[in-house]
């Protein structure tokens, strides 16, 4: 690892090559850990279809938190992208250090609340007899949230200011060593006690805090430390903590607000009782995160990239880079769509279930796929929302998609109950709602600012 003396020009330009370097080394980095979870559920799935079902309830549960972590991720990289674009690069250090103060708070919220709140909640929807299983496996994983937290303010760093390829790092050490200790924990080998389902969470809160600190060790080693004077300090700014604050507190809530959706999702499959469709959905999650790689590569980029035109003054250039943008998330998506659903038996019996599972989670699958599709573009257009800094109207477009998405999910899980195909169609629905709202907003123009020209 080389370590960088110079601050190189963070202005990036309208064309495929700034593109490409920016979202491929996120995709590279986002394909680990989503192997990492691939991994984990099949060998959940081969403990048995129990664990399988039940991991997908803890698993939204637990991504509530993680993504609220990923909406102060977001915003932040707004920040830097902003001031990377203003060739203003002396206030990373403070925008780092008060994106780190705000985890830590966040990360302290989120132990108190699966700790204290959650099992009276849970207790109320859960299925009885998964319960135990469920709320146990939470409050273990749970404390990985601080490191969690702060690795991704490091990636947030990393990204806007141009160094993206050093992601892969932490993710990869991360995922391997998560890897490694679910076949170890879950099933107890090389002298270890078989701990089941906590075997994964325990397997996964080590995990984070080996990323946390391989990000720590890629800062140092890189020179990025002491080039831009990061992490000399933590005390509170009142100025950049509050333009942090006011930036990511939208987007906090959309993505929160999104997932707690997902959950409410979940609870209504685990309350069929149905085992079958609880594993399979689960899965679903994996197909989202596999096949979604390169949308939620892309998307991070379009933040970075608005941002920093927003920041060089270049208004005028903003919707022709998310067109850009959306192409290249469309193409690569509808390639790996196109790759699980040639091979849909494959897949599916990679977790170790009956030809029933495999026969009804197929249909299932062709549904989520076309949602992928549709939000491979939607997911763009939001993004190109949240680098104008417009973060309240992101807010505003999810509260609307999200009350749209409920209607709909009620109707066709508690009122009209079709099948688990059907209600999965909801993504369509959601996703369709957000690409509209987004797109209506930034071809008004509403964003720009009133010196542009």
């Amino acid at each position: 690892m080389e370590a960088t003396t110079t601050i190189k020009d963070l202005k990036v330009q309208v064309n495929n090559k700034q593109i490409l370097s920016i979202a491929l080394p996120i995709t590279l980095a986002i394909i680990i850990p989503q192997i990492n979870m691939l991994t984990n559920s099949i060998f959940l799935g081969n403990l048995s279809i129990e664990a399988l079902g039940n991991a997908g309830v803890t698993g939204v549960f637990y991504l509530i938190f993680a993504v609220a972590g990923n909406g102060l991720n977001n915003g932040l990289q707004s920040v830097f992208s902003r001031y990377a674009g203003g060739d203003n690069t002396r206030v990373f250090k403070k925008v780092l250090a008060q994106g780190i103060r705000i985890s830590v708070q966040l990360a302290v919220i989120g132990i108190f609340v699966t700790w204290v709140i959650a099992p009276f909640i849970l207790r109320q929807v859960a299925d009885p007899k998964a319960y135990p299983q469920e709320i146990n496996f939470l409050k273990i994983r749970i404390f990985g949230l601080p490191f969690l937290y702060m690795f991704q303010m490091g990636n947030a760093f990393l990204v806007a200011s141009l160094n993206s390829r050093y992601l892969m790092i932490g993710f990869i050490a991360e995922a391997s060593i998560n890897i490694l200790l679910d076949y170890l924990l879950i099933y107890g080998h090389w002298g270890l006690p078989p701990m089941g389902f906590n075997g994964a969470a325990l397997a996964s809160v080590i995990a984070e805090v080996v990323g946390f600190l391989v990000m720590v060790m890629v800062l140092y080693k890189t020179g990025l430390k002491k080039q831009y004077a990061l992490l000399t300090t933590f005390s509170y700014d009142k100025i950049t903590s509050k333009e942090v604050i006011r930036i990511a507190t939208p987007l906090i809530l959309q993505y929160v607000i999104s997932v707690t959706t997902w959950l409410v999702f979940f609870i209504f499959i685990e309350a069929l009782h149905d085992q079958t469709a609880k594993a399979i959905s689960n899965t679903m999650r994996n197909v989202f995160g596999l096949t979604g790689v390169f949308v939620w590569a892309f998307a991070g980029t379009c933040n970075v990239m608005v941002s920093n035109l927003m920041g060089q003054k270049r208004e005028d250039k903003v919707i022709a880079v998310i067109n850009r943008i959306m192409l290249w998330s469309f193409g690569l998506c509808a390639g790996m769509c196109l790759l699980v659903n040639i091979f849909p038996e494959i897949f599916f019996g990679l977790f170790g279930q009956g030809k029933e599972f495999v026969e009804e989670g197929i249909p299932v699958m062709r549904m989520v796929s076309t949602g992928l599709m549709i939000m491979s573009i939607a997911n763009i257009w939001l993004n190109g929302v949240t680098g104008t800094g417009k973060t309240k109207v992101n807010l505003g477009i999810e509260i609307i998609a999200i009350t749209v998405y409920m209607l709909y999910t009620w109707v066709f899980m508690k009122v009209h109950y079709i099948s688990l195909t059907v209600a999965w169609s909801n993504e369509l629905i959601y996703w369709s709602t957000i690409f509209i709202l987004s797109f209506l907003f930034l071809k008004s123009g509403k964003w720009k600012t009133k010196t542009s020209t």
